[in-house]
């Protein structure tokens, strides 16, 4: 018997999507490609990410959601269309009900955009809850009980902090400080320092591959190509994971504030579960070397990375799934 419910992990860099009793289905990036003439949709998800920064002119990659929230509304709408009809779901599923995850801090404008984009894909009911939550649920940790949670949720768009005690939030942050800021500052540093221009894959593969956050905790190099600013022609220069913490210090930076500003502001008792349980560090962000180590050298508080961070909330959507009509309605927006 299949079940009616999904999950959605809207992300601004991916889209996971869980089927109760099914697991993870679907897994892809958040990009679609248009024909910039006629508004056609040609490719969404993995085939749409290869196109990037490597298409005629006519030819578009768009990433609908931007900082956590949906940037182009009839983009995003056509991508989860998309999707759903790829795991078999419209159609042989009629009418699904759709938790949808959102940042803390979206407006109820940006909420309403959420929901009538699920809604237009054919969701009999949509269900929003917060981020920082879900991850926190999908990592493993119990936040029902009368005790202090605290998660560190590193997305593509956003990065989400929350206290979290007996099933709410307590004290939260959102900032639109994550994965792709830390790949736009990379590729800053390069132009800056060498006068090359690398795309947003170069960045990427830069960060997963010699990045480290943490000062001097690994030392790489790598080639990277790009366009030379001066002469215009194809080069290759060599940068180190060195030069790559210089150039992730300031978003990173940021990221340490906002994580201090929430334990400033959370209750003394909810504060002293946190030491003794540690921090819980959940998104893709959490895989960037050395963020752990960094956090639990500023906050003076141990640091713990989730098992397969980047599918916590994915794996949250599913457990909550599991217990939807159990859930408070306040809860659920």
């Amino acid at each position: 018997m299949f079940s009616r419910d999904i999950g959605i992990d809207l992300g601004t860099a991916n889209v996971l999507i869980h089927i109760k009793g099914k697991g993870i289905v679907l897994n892809e990036p958040s990009v679609v490609a248009v024909d910039k003439n006629t508004g056609k949709v040609l490719a969404v998800g993995e085939e749409a990410r290869r196109m990037v920064g490597r298409t005629p002119g006519n030819i578009v990659a768009i990433r609908p959601l931007k900082d956590g929230v949906i940037a182009d509304f009839d983009i995003t709408e056509a991508m989860l269309k998309h999707f759903l009809q790829k795991i078999g779901v419209r159609g042989f599923l009629s009418s699904p009900r759709i938790l949808i995850c959102c940042p803390t801090n979206i407006t109820s404008v940006e909420q309403k955009a959420i929901r009538e984009a699920a809604e237009k894909s054919g969701a009999k009911r949509v269900f929003l809850e917060e981020e920082p939550k879900v991850a926190a649920i999908g990592a493993g940790m119990d936040i029902f009980q009368p005790s202090g949670n605290m998660v560190v949720d590193i997305g593509g768009g956003t990065t989400d902090i929350a206290v979290l005690s007996m099933g709410d939030i307590v004290t939260a942050s959102s900032i639109k400080v994550a994965g792709d800021k830390f790949d736009q500052a990379i590729q800053h540093f390069i132009k800056r320092k060498y006068k090359l221009l690398v795309g947003e894959r170069t960045a990427e593969d830069v960060k997963h591959k010699i990045a480290t956050v943490f000062p001097d905790a690994r030392q790489e190099e790598m080639d990277i190509r790009g366009r030379d600013l001066v002469s215009g022609l194809p080069k290759t220069v060599t940068v180190t994971s060195g030069e790559i913490y210089e150039a992730l210090n300031e978003p990173v930076e940021q990221v340490i504030t906002a994580a201090r500003g929430v334990l400033e502001r959370t209750p003394p008792e909810l504060a002293a579960d946190i030491i003794d349980r540690g921090i819980m560090l959940t998104g893709g962000g959490a895989l960037l070397h050395g963020m752990d180590m960094l956090l639990a050298d500023v906050l003076q508080v141990p640091v713990l990375v989730a098992d397969d961070p980047m599918t916590c909330v994915a794996k949250g959507t599913g457990l909550m799934l599991e217990n939807l009509d159990r859930i408070p309605k306040k809860a659920l927006v």
